[in-house]
């Protein structure tokens, strides 16, 4: 684990200071920024997401689904969470918050935009973090690459029907031109880009140029990563020192849904007696989200300025710490798991 992930969560709350700071100082510049547009995708944050996707995409391995038969009790945990009770949760608990519990302290629209930003992360499961969070585990590795693979495909043509459907349910309006435009942009394109790449280095026949140009890229993910915070919270500036205590109020549901479907699938998985390096990883990817596509689609169905991109920024700062907390906690308890056979 690089320096730049290990201190992930540090990083993102220096630039969530820097782009208040900047935002205000600075509101002409971010203003200009946030003018240039196209399809209303904007372009400069665009680019952002794409040199932050592009690398992940590459350590995707297609051919290992040739595998997908090899201990497929793990994988349908993991599929089942991701699509079938993650999504869902995640929009119960967003309407639960921000539509009762804390209806005195948030206006109806805001409400609405933090649920969308909630719903859109819970649609989208994790890609890159997870060999990371795989590795902390001592999980299989075969086996993360050929979930992270299977999802990946899933995601192409799952997310935009789910995601409409739950911001449906939850009264949002949705644009469905922007929605599958947004799943070519920041899923398909970067996802075929990385495959092409892939497969060209491959063809050469030496591995090491492969790993030796996904080691040069992945800092250009983290480098999106953090230039996409400061560029959102930039953008989000006077609302965010207007009304500070709505991170506080955002952060409350999205841990609440971490904890919750960890506990879910991990309790699962010991009922289904896996093996730990399989179950591990199971529950991480299943945990976890895919916090880049959902800023992306959040900025391109809300604006720049929204609460639904603020809402998946939130879940960047969330997630890293609660992610290494409950890492900790598999590896605690890995006795759990102590005499399944591998299957």
């Amino acid at each position: 684990m690089g320096l730049f992930e290990r201190y992930l969560s540090v990083w993102v709350g220096l630039c969530i200071v820097a782009g208040v700071v900047l935002g205000s100082l600075l509101p002409e510049g971010f203003a200009l920024v946030a003018g240039l547009e196209f399809a209303h995708v904007n372009l400069v944050v665009a680019l952002c997401i794409w040199v932050m996707i592009y690398p992940m995409m590459v350590q995707v391995d297609f051919s290992a689904i040739r595998d997908l038969g090899n201990k497929p009790r793990g994988l349908l945990l993991t599929l089942v969470v991701n699509w079938l009770i993650k999504p869902f949760t995640m929009a119960a608990l967003g309407w639960l918050f921000f539509r009762v519990l804390f209806a005195d302290w948030v206006d109806p629209q805001s409400a609405g935009e933090y649920i969308a930003g909630m719903i859109l992360l819970g649609v989208a499961p994790c890609t890159a973090m997870v060999f990371v969070w795989s590795q902390l585990t001592r999980g299989d590795p075969n086996y993360t690459l050929v979930q992270v693979s299977v999802n990946d495909l899933i995601m192409v043509f799952a997310f935009a029907p789910i995601a409409a459907f739950l911001l449906g349910v939850s009264d949002i309006t949705v644009p469905w031109s922007t929605l599958l435009w947004s799943v070519l942009l920041y899923v398909v394109l970067p996802l075929v880009a990385g495959v092409l790449t892939r497969k060209r280095l491959e063809g050469r026949g030496d591995a090491r140029q492969l790993n030796a140009f996904i080691q040069r890229i992945k800092p250009l993910s983290m480098a999106g990563l953090l230039a996409t915070v400061v560029l959102l919270f930039g953008f989000q500036a006077p609302t965010i020192l207007a009304q500070p205590q709505t991170i506080v109020l955002i952060a409350i549901p999205l841990m609440l849904q971490t904890y919750g479907i960890f506990a879910l699938a991990y309790g699962a998985a010991r009922v289904m007696k896996l093996p730990h390096n399989i179950a591990a990883p199971a529950c991480m990817i299943g945990t976890s989200n895919f916090f880049e596509l959902a800023v992306a689609v959040a900025i391109s169905l809300f604006g720049l300025h929204s609460g639904a991109a603020l809402a998946t920024v939130v879940g960047v700062l969330v997630e890293v710490p609660v992610m290494l907390s409950l890492v900790a906690f598999a590896n605690r308890t890995r006795h759990w798991f102590a005499g399944n056979e591998l299957r």
